[in-house]
């Protein structure tokens, strides 16, 4: 096998850090398998070209698996006659388990499917959440899908439709947690599978779940349906912590680094070392609890906030999802299916008003946001908005009245609960 030269690929090696371009020369130049050796010797050999002339080669197509509509992002090399080797190399995305938990066995097992009928490239994970099977001929797709299928894996999403979901490592591992993130994103998931594998949607749909406000899924600005875990009670303080954090750290580093950077002003330490918390006023921001998780906690009465419309920049820029359930509990078989219900009222009220290629965030600003809470019975809510005075465009007439109706329907809703 003749190595391709590729002296500008080789300049991308030369800063301090590692690079792709490293692990593809890896497989070339080490791999057992000459045939993962020849397609990665063309798979840069095309990329040293595409640098020189500035242009991209890969061109789409239809490549899928039987039964699928998605799941598989075609790539057919224009210059196929030149390097002939990577001439197909099609991307296949493949859905990680819930909280991206993996044994070792699990993830040698895919490694050897992958390097029997792919390249041997791999990422742990796309923006999409999914495992990335990097660089498969069009037969060989349905080789290796069959393969996964059979120890428990399965495509994810591609195109306009449900995608990947994602959730965060959750209460395995972080004391923060305030849900049962992966319940959550199985119960999701199964139900949506067949919006996910056959798409029929305006456009993509993206669930992602964070156990709590620190939001490690990126949830807020990268979903169109977030799930945030997230408590209504007061903050849990253990005192004698608090105490033992001064002792440690000093009152000032705590003042410096701990109270004067609630954004709310909601923290006040007292005279004898004990923290003070205007919970009305905390926001969930997590700042203190990540400073003194010995000594914070979030409350007792947990739940989920849900947002939507999350969104990267597309046709009106990026956005953050809008509070749509400020909080829900979700403990019983009857809270998942109620989340469930609501996920299927917001997909299909997409699917049929959304435009081609937009979405769900851009069509809540094209019809309002007061539309589409009523077209899902959702009762406007107080929370929905931070500051409603502030703004300019926002009518507060009988703003008072309005208010007190509010409050009368919930504290009737709550005594009818109870």
């Amino acid at each position: 096998m003749k190595k391709h030269q590729t002296p500008m690929l080789d300049q991308l090696e030369s800063g301090e850090w590692p690079g792709f371009i490293t692990g593809i020369k890896r497989l070339r130049d080490h791999h057992s398998d000459p045939r993962i050796r020849e397609a990665t010797n063309d798979l840069l050999g095309q990329l040293e070209h595409s640098y020189e002339t500035i242009k991209g080669y890969w061109k789409g197509g239809t490549v899928s698996v039987f039964g699928y509509g998605g799941g598989i992002i075609p790539r057919f090399s224009e210059i196929g006659h030149l390097f002939p080797k990577s001439k197909e190399f099609h991307t296949l995305r493949v859905q990680p388990p819930a909280g991206n938990y993996y044994t070792t066995d699990c993830l040698r097992q895919l490694a050897n499917s992958w390097e029997k009928w792919g390249s041997g490239l791999v990422t742990f994970h796309g923006q999409t959440g999914n495992i990335m099977f990097i660089g498969a001929t069009t037969e060989n797709t349905q080789r290796f899908f069959d393969k996964i299928n059979d120890y428990g894996f399965d495509l994810g999403g591609a195109g306009p439709c449900v995608r990947t979901a994602q959730s965060c490592v959750g209460s395995g591992r972080c004391e923060q947690s305030c849900t049962n993130e992966h319940d959550i994103h199985r119960s999701l998931v199964n139900n949506f599978l067949d919006e996910m594998h056959r798409p029929a949607l305006p456009y993509k749909f993206k669930f992602k779940v964070s156990g709590c406000p620190n939001d490690c899924m990126n949830a807020i600005e990268r979903a169109d349906f977030a799930v945030i875990g997230t408590w209504r009670d007061e903050m849990q303080v253990d005192q004698q912590m608090v105490r033992e954090y001064v002792a440690d750290k000093g009152r000032k580093y705590l003042v410096d680094n701990v109270i004067t950077r609630c954004p709310t002003r909601a923290l006040s330490l007292n005279d004898d070392d004990t923290l003070s918390v205007d919970n009305r006023n905390c926001v969930r921001c997590m700042h203190c609890l990540n400073v003194m998780p010995k000594a914070l906690s979030p409350g007792n009465d947990r739940g989920i906030s849900v947002l939507i419309g999350g969104k990267r920049t597309l046709k009106i820029g990026d956005r953050f999802g809008t509070v749509i359930v400020p909080f829900m509990k979700v403990e019983t078989e009857a809270d998942y299916e109620r989340l469930v219900e609501l996920a299927e009222e917001v997909i299909d009220f997409f699917a049929e008003n959304a435009l081609e290629h937009e979405r769900i965030g851009e069509m809540i600003e094209r019809i309002g946001l007061a539309n589409f809470l009523d077209a899902l019975n959702i009762e406007m809510d107080p929370n929905m908005i931070v500051h409603p005075r502030e703004s300019s465009y926002v009518r507060t007439d009988n703003w008072e009245q309005e208010a007190a109706k509010w409050t009368e329907r919930k504290n009737s809703s709550d005594a009818n609960a109870a």
